[in-house]
C-alpha cells in the first residue's frame, strides 16, 4: 500500500496519544508500558507501522545475571519444545517473594532420539515438572510414535502448555521489561535466539531459530502454575539424590 500524495487539497493527519491534550505524562507513561513494543510508535505518535523488528527489545545487560546458588525454597519448572531438527528446554526458578523468574539452565540438541533428550532433562532433576508444546500431541517422530506419550513413558512429568502465542509473548515481554524475568549468562543458546527473535514486515513472528523462545513462552504462560520445590525424604522413598548436580545452577 502506497502513502497517499499530499497536495494543497489533500492532507495527511498523524495523531497518537502524545497529541491528546487531556492525557498527562503519568498516564502516557502507563499507556506506553502497557503497549507491545512493535505498536508503540503507532499508538503514541500515530506513525504507520507494520510491526517489524525485535520482539523483545530489552537490552541484554538488563536481563542477564551471573549464575548463583538458587535457594531451595524457590519452585522450579521447565518449558519444552520438541522436534527432530531441534529439541529445546529451558528451566526456570521462581522467586515468589519478589515475583522474579530466573532462567538458569537449558537443553539444546538436534537429531537425537527422545531417550537422549529425556536423559538430559532428568539429569537436571527428575522431580521438576515440565510444560510441553501442545502440538506434540499427534506430531510424529520415530516411526510415527506420539512424542508426548513417548516422553511420558520415558519418565518425564509433563503437562500440555497453553499455546496462545501473542498472549505468551506479551507475558514474557512484561516480565523482561519490568525486571521480573532474568537469565543466567551461561544460557548462551537462549541468548543467541533472543538476539534473532523478531517479526517480519507484516508483523508476523518469524518461525525459525526460536525453540528456546517458544520454551520460555510455555514456561511463563503455563509452567509457573505447575512449578514445585524439591520433595524431601529419604533415598529409596521416591526421592532422587541430586548430589551429582550442578550446585552453581541450583539443581
Amino acid at each position: 500500500m502506497n502513502m497517499p500524495a499530499i497536495t494543497d487539497s489533500k492532507y495527511l493527519v498523524q495523531a497518537g496519544w502524545d497529541d491528546v491534550p487531556h492525557l498527562d505524562e503519568k498516564t502516557k507513561k502507563e499507556l506506553l508500558e502497557s503497549t507491545p513494543p512493535h505498536l508503540r510508535d503507532a499508538r503514541s505518535k500515530g506513525l504507520p507501522s507494520l510491526g517489524s523488528g525485535a520482539i523483545y527489545p530489552v537490552p541484554e545487560d538488563e536481563i542477564l545475571v551471573k549464575p548463583f546458588d538458587i535457594p531451595k525454597y524457590w519452585p522450579k519448572a521447565y518449558g519444552l519444545d520438541v522436534g527432530w531438527n531441534k529439541t529445546a528446554a529451558i528451566w526456570g526458578a521462581w522467586d515468589r517473594d519478589n515475583d522474579v523468574v530466573y532462567l538458569y539452565t537449558e537443553h539444546y540438541r538436534g537429531k537425537a532420539e527422545p531417550s537422549v533428550h529425556a536423559g538430559a532433562i532428568q539429569a537436571r532433576g527428575e522431580w521438576i515438572p515440565g510444560v510441553i508444546d501442545p502440538a506434540s500431541k499427534g506430531s510424529g517422530q520415530a516411526d510415527g510414535s506420539v512424542l508426548l506419550e513417548m516422553y511420558e513413558d520415558l519418565g518425564l512429568d509433563l503437562v500440555k502448555a497453553v499455546n496462545a502465542r501473542e498472549a505468551g509473548i506479551w507475558q514474557v515481554y512484561e516480565r523482561l521489561s519490568s525486571g521480573r524475568l532474568k537469565v543466567f549468562s551461561t544460557c548462551q543458546n537462549w541468548l543467541a535466539e533472543y538476539r534473532l527473535y523478531r517479526r517480519n514486515e507484516q508483523g508476523k513472528v518469524i518461525k525459525e531459530f526460536d525453540h528456546l523462545m517458544d520454551s520460555t513462552r510455555y514456561l511463563i504462560i503455563s509452567g509457573l502454575a505447575y512449578s514445585i520445590t524439591k520433595p524431601t525424604g529419604k533415598l529409596g522413598d521416591g526421592i532422587v539424590s541430586m548430589n551429582s548436580g550442578d550446585s552453581g545452577a541450583g539443581y
